[in-house]
């Protein structure tokens, strides 16, 4: 019988990073098998830098049961002070009592957690399987290929393999590509280090030359990120090649006026420099095509200034199998939770967008007008506690209308 009368039963996931064991997770509880795919030839639990994951996708880890260990694994945030070039204090956001607004976490540790918890669960995770082609996408089903020769058939086909998807590709070749924000993020790690320690407090510092920011570990260990601008599309392949040291010697001359302690953390850094160019995914008019639906960064990637990339991959994990749960026609389903995640994202999108043209100016008019207005800025964010991005909640109890 046609697919479209029935519950699919065998979900292909594409991605094992945050979207997709998660999303393997939620369907799992949906009463839907998956088999999570993964290019890589093996999990890496130190990939990346960090990220801050907001409390609004600490709710949804808890219905997973998972919260705790990203508790125990990260450090909470409560506020960001946000001080200009100069060291003059600009502001705050949030408050140091009541709950955090999320926590900062290394990203392979929050990849490791949801990871060992769909294994833990029985769903098989497969590596070294990059995607290679679509060959059937109907209401009966998809089947797929990989680059390695294997095949693989299921009901449904779910893309949480990040902003430069090859399954948003495949199924939607005309759909806008990644935009390119002409922003490079990095950042490292530094240990033991005698920056003081502040529970809860992220410092955000606008350097003369580009932002920084940084939060301390009770241990010492300094997560530190900054932001410049870059020309052209660079890939993070691209960014690769430049040896280490040449962005060493970069970054050590953006910062070196700027003041304590940012020029110390900066050469005290030891370990290697991540260095990724920054893209946001336009608006999709379309997230799904036949039996193939796409998720996260896929579909709505943001820039990283909102903090809440990771957050939304999570709600959407949970949003898409309530629907697939509750709404028994898959094309029905699809639809259904495109519109109920779309406006939010795109609200999200944008609210990233606006913040990373406040954090960037460098010409002088631009930063004394910034320095002046983001007090206003901030003093409004406070006041209305910015309960729509961090107090949302989707409650896995809650049965989709139909």
């Amino acid at each position: 019988m046609a697919l479209t009368s029935h519950r699919p039963k065998k979900a292909l996931i594409i991605g094992c990073g945050i979207a997709g064991p998660a999303t393997a997770l939620f369907l799992q509880r949906a009463g839907i098998d998956s088999v999570v795919y993964e290019a890589e030839e093996r999990s890496d639990d130190y990939a990346g830098l960090f990220l801050n994951l907001a409390r609004n996708g600490l709710q949804v880890l808890q219905q997973l049961g998972l919260d705790e260990e990203v508790r125990q694994a990260g450090m909470p945030v409560h506020s960001m002070k946000m001080v200009s070039g100069n060291g003059k204090l600009l502001g705050h956001i949030g408050q140091m009592s009541g709950e955090p607004r999320g926590y900062t976490i290394k990203r392979g540790t929050l990849q490791r957690i949801l990871r060992e918890a769909a294994e833990r669960q029985g769903i098989s995770i497969e590596h070294e399987k990059k995607l290679k082609g679509i060959g059937t996408n109907g209401p009966e089903g998809v089947k797929v290929s990989f680059e390695d020769g294997t095949l693989a058939s299921g009901d449904i086909l779910i893309g949480c393999d990040g902003i430069h998807s090859r399954v948003r590709r495949l199924v939607l070749p005309g759909a806008p590509a990644p935009s390119y924000t002409g922003l490079l993020s990095f950042g490292g790690f530094v240990q033991g280090s005698t920056v003081p320690f502040e529970r809860g407090l992220q410092t955000m510092v606008f350097g003369k030359r580009a932002f920084f920011g940084y939060q301390v570990r009770p241990d010492g260990e300094v997560y530190w990120f900054g932001n410049m601008d870059y020309p052209g599309t660079p890939t993070r392949r691209d960014l690769q090649q430049i040896p280490q040291a040449e962005w060493r010697k970069t970054m050590q001359g953006l910062y070196a006026s700027d003041i304590a302690p940012v020029p110390e953390i900066v050469r005290a850094t030891e370990d290697e420099i991540g260095v990724y160019p920054i893209y946001d995914m336009p608006p999709l008019p379309v997230w799904h095509v036949q039996s193939v639906v796409l998720v996260g960064d896929s579909v709505h990637a943001t820039s990283p200034n909102a903090g809440q990339g990771a957050s939304l991959a999570l709600e959407d994990a949970l949003v898409l199998a309530q629907c697939l749960r509750d709404v028994p026609d898959v094309s029905r389903a699809f639809s259904e939770f495109q519109r109920l995640r779309h406006d939010r994202v795109e609200r999200i999108v944008k609210y990233s967008r606006m913040i990373g043209r406040r954090k960037h100016a460098t010409n002088p008019v631009q930063v004394f007008f910034r320095d002046l207005m983001l007090p206003l800025f901030l003093k409004s964010a406070n006041k209305d506690t910015q309960g729509w991005l961090y107090d949302y909640q989707v409650d896995w109890s809650e049965k989709v209308p139909i």
